[in-house]
């Protein structure tokens, strides 16, 4: 289920739209404080984070800063129920993904929540490039990066993330990666797996305790989930 931040101090109006977004199908955690909201999006993993302007306790300026110096790569999409053009470039400026009054009709609302998400979680691939959220992998040059900074894989991480990206949306067992990624047969213990997917998601994941991408599938093996 996508997972979306709404970080909002008006209960009217929050209210409203945590109910049009749960009946899409998505799951809501609410916010009504910056500073609160700031945390739980440091702490947490989202798919999304819905971003008021004018906050009490840290505004919502100074928190997408914030995220983006962070590391926080979830689409931010902030509210304000001013119309001002630089109100507007600055929010873009600091990071935000799109900008949207309050008084806009709600079906606007949910149409750019729903192209943040697409654009967000595409996967964009090429013979020689593959990327998903901030990370981007070239093949070619065996080089991966991470909202533009150079991350550091071992040959066997490598080819980890390149066999998980081939096939990338399904499920894959520690049987077959062992096959596949270290040509090992059944002698060699699934535990190996397990510890080389850990180094990747501390590599990969803004937060490898609850992976956005890099999941584990309990009784079934891992899924790159993009």
């Amino acid at each position: 289920m996508t997972r979306i931040l709404f970080i909002e101090d008006e209960p009217a109006f929050a209210i409203g739209v945590i109910d049009r977004l749960r009946a899409d199908g998505y799951d809501i955690r609410w916010e009504s404080n910056g500073s609160a909201g700031y945390q739980v999006a440091c702490a947490n993993p989202f798919d999304l984070i819905l971003l008021d302007v004018s906050l009490p306790g840290k505004n919502g300026f100074d928190i997408c800063r914030d995220l983006r110096r962070d590391g926080v790569s979830a689409p931010v999409l902030m509210l304000t129920a001013r119309g001002e053009v630089i109100d507007r470039v600055l929010g873009l400026k600091l990071g935000a993904d799109d900008y949207v009054q309050k008084n806009c009709e709600p079906i606007e609302l949910m149409a750019r929540i729903e192209a943040l998400l697409r654009r967000s979680q595409s996967v964009v691939t090429s013979p020689e490039i593959a990327s998903f959220g901030d990370i981007r992998v070239d093949f070619r040059q065996h080089e991966v990066s991470r909202a533009g900074a150079a991350v550091v894989l071992t040959p066997i991480e490598f080819r980890l993330l390149e066999y998980l990206l081939e096939r990338r949306g399904n499920v894959v067992t520690r049987e077959e990666l062992l096959e596949n990624v270290w040509s090992a047969d059944g002698g060699m213990l699934s535990r190996t797996v397990d510890v080389h997917v850990a180094g990747l998601r501390k590599k990969i994941e803004a937060d490898p305790r609850y992976p956005r991408f890099l999941l584990t599938i309990k009784g079934a093996g891992y899924k790159l989930a993009v």
